[in-house]
């Protein structure tokens, strides 16, 4: 087991060493100049260009850049302005010369919040939705759950939202809008006020773990072992769940870890549709104003996170089919 997590690990490294090259070096090939934009448009001082320049460290070589920027995340650095960045230095804003880091704080646990919470909303509905169909198959609860679940997975987060909000907050009252976590100070507050968004976020998603998981469990129920369970006089519950659904658990948790980059991509959106203040938020403002610092910042902290979650998949994976430890 120790083997096979730590060949993830190092796969992961290498990972996230390609996805920063990637990012930092197409920065340059933009055809806009961040010193430009910080001295505004009308500006034609070279000098003063020039020593916004300096300010940024824009003017030492592409790579010394990027190896002062990833090594400052680790050590910290002192920036060509002389302040001191203590670790984990994501450098300082562009836009508004503020630290990085502190903005990455504020704003990770909504984006966070809604990706796992949304995550175990579709799981336990979609997965739960699939079992009973499959027990069911071809009854009416299995054609009325095939039906939702297939509408469910044509309808957009920015499309349902709205609608949501207008009949479960606005209307009936059983919610509230969605607002940004405090989970130190309102724990109570924090959960009601993202029980909604990760509802709306897990339709597209558990409708098709819905499909999946029924899809799964109908061949499960088909295998040969389970064939002879059942001759053996198993009774149809205990080998339902303790050989159909163990055989199945792995696809999905398969499905789960391809799925974890759109879950941060659709708690991104759900974010703009509920006026959220997260990542997805501070990232779009940083493409718009070429902030190179923060759009990394943004960038290595959702693809770390990404990637530690894929790790702790492949484990959950990995415990229950030993085969693929031992790969």
């Amino acid at each position: 087991m120790l083997r096979f997590l730590t060949r993830r690990v190092l796969g992961a490294i290498v990972i996230l060493v390609l996805i920063t090259l990637v990012t930092y070096f197409m920065f340059f090939v933009l055809p806009s100049d961040p010193a430009q934009l910080a001295c505004g448009k009308n500006c034609a001082n070279k000098d003063l260009v020039a020593d916004i320049h300096h300010r940024m460290g824009l003017d030492h070589p592409i790579y010394q850049q990027y190896w002062d920027y990833m090594r400052g995340i680790f050590v910290g650095r002192h920036m060509p302005d002389g302040q001191n960045c203590p670790a984990p230095c994501f450098g300082y804003s562009f836009a508004n010369g503020q630290p990085i880091w502190p903005l990455l704080s504020d704003r990770y646990p909504t984006t966070f919040s809604l990706a796992i919470g949304g995550s175990a909303a579709f799981l336990i509905i979609g997965v739960g939705l699939g079992m009973l169909s499959a027990w069911q198959q071809g009854k009416t609860f299995d054609r009325v759950a095939s039906s939702i679940s297939l509408l469910g997975n044509s309808v957009q987060i920015y499309f349902i939202g709205p609608l949501a909000i207008a009949l479960f907050a606005d209307k009936l009252g059983w919610f509230d809008h969605g607002h940004d976590p405090t989970w130190s100070s309102d724990p109570i507050g924090s959960l009601n006020g993202l029980v909604l968004p990760c509802l709306v976020m897990s339709v597209i998603f558990w409708s098709n773990y819905s499909r999946q998981t029924r899809s799964l469990m109908v061949e499960q129920l088909a295998e040969d072992h389970i064939r002879t369970a059942r001759a053996k006089g198993m009774g149809s519950k205990y080998v339902f769940y303790r050989y159909a659904l163990r055989g199945a658990a792995a696809s999905i948790i398969t499905i789960f870890g391809i799925d974890l980059g759109a879950v941060f991509g659709g708690a991104i959106i759900t974010e703009a549709t509920f006026g959220l203040h997260g990542l997805g938020n501070l990232a779009v403002n940083a493409v718009f104003s070429l902030d190179l610092p923060l759009e990394m910042a943004v960038m290595i902290f959702s693809a770390s996170a990404i990637v530690i979650f894929n790790i702790l998949v492949d484990a959950a994976y990995a415990l229950i089919d030993p085969r693929i430890r031992l790969a």
